[in-house]
């Protein structure tokens, strides 16, 4: 089974950019859908972005479209998450997830089967 570690979150000012990096070991990410999710405060996690497994296919919640885009490199065993624009609206510990059976099932999030410890945003105003 593959292991998910976090890196990049930190602090921002509103309209900053952030690139948060998901690293996997102990087995390839090739053959994994690939997501990120976000849980804000005193919410539920939420779904944010997810990538399939050749990169052909990005599927994005709204709220982000057209400010965050995935990304992944097979090869060095990575998913990366690019935030520009950001928005206090933004601030939450953000989740990578893996699982092998689709792309619509990752964005559902239900009994994936692997997620990251997470990485704290912080957008402030």
């Amino acid at each position: 089974q593959v292991q998910l570690v976090e890196s990049g979150g930190g602090l921002v000012q509103a309209g900053g950019s952030l690139r948060l990096s998901c690293a996997a070991s102990g087995r390839t990410v090739g053959s994994y859908f690939m997501g990120w999710f976000r849980q804000a405060p005193g919410k539920e996690r939420e779904f944010v972005a997810a990538i399939s497994r050749g990169a052909i296919s990005t599927y994005y919640a709204d709220s982000v479209k057209g400010r965050f885009t995935i990304s992944r490199d097979n090869a060095k065993n990575a998913v990366y998450l690019q935030m520009n624009s950001l928005k206090p609206d933004d601030t939450a510990v953000y989740y990578c997830a893996a699982d092998p059976r689709g792309l619509m099932t990752l964005v559902q999030g239900t009994r994936l089967e692997v997620w990251g410890q997470g990485t704290l945003v912080t957008v402030s105003s």
